[in-house]
């Protein structure tokens, strides 16, 4: 079984903001798989698919991004065995640019902080750039509404194709 965790806020206010491209991943994903998010259980919005053989639960903590790493580690108990990845945003990546790691640290980003400090670093993740906007505050910036709509639909599929080939 593989695990993934789509990184980002529940909730409308949230919705298409730089800080939930790891949801829009996942649910981008899950169309791929033909599966929806229909229940929540452990702390997280679930859907369950398969592809090529492979069994794939797909995670959006319902614990808001600074706390991921309750439901993150809350999956990780029920499935011992299972791989996990995470997939999440990336201010020190430039916008649209997409980079995966076996495992490594945190970097700057709370979520990620989050989940090491519940489960540790080894987890795979795919981070997907969104760049900085230094006229805003971080906090704004990463909750504000996503500009380059065109752009990011571009590194939302390429994210959903790389997991797809890390699936096998």
């Amino acid at each position: 079984m593989i695990i993934i965790v789509g990184l980002g806020n529940i909730g409308k206010a949230y919705e298409n903001t730089y800080h939930n491209i790891g949801f829009m991943v996942v649910d981008n994903l899950a169309k791929e798989l033909a599966t929806s998010f229909s229940v929540e259980k452990d702390k997280a919005l679930i859907a369950k698919g398969f592809y090529k053989g492979q069994t794939v639960l797909l995670a959006k903590p319902t614990t808001y991004m600074n706390n991921s790493g309750e439901a993150v580690a809350l999956l990780k108990k029920k499935y011992k065995d299972a791989r996990i990845i995470v997939v999440v945003d990336d201010i020190d990546l430039p916008a649209g640019k997409i980079r995966y790691r076996e495992k490594g640290s945190s970097g700057t980003h709370n979520g990620l902080r989050s989940i090491v400090s519940y489960i540790g670093e080894d987890f795979e993740r795919i981070r997907v750039g969104i760049g900085r906007d230094s006229s805003k505050d971080l906090a704004d910036f990463v909750l504000s509404k996503i500009s380059n709509k065109d752009l990011f639909e571009k590194a939302i599929k390429e994210a959903t194709e790389l997991l797809l080939e890390k699936i096998c």
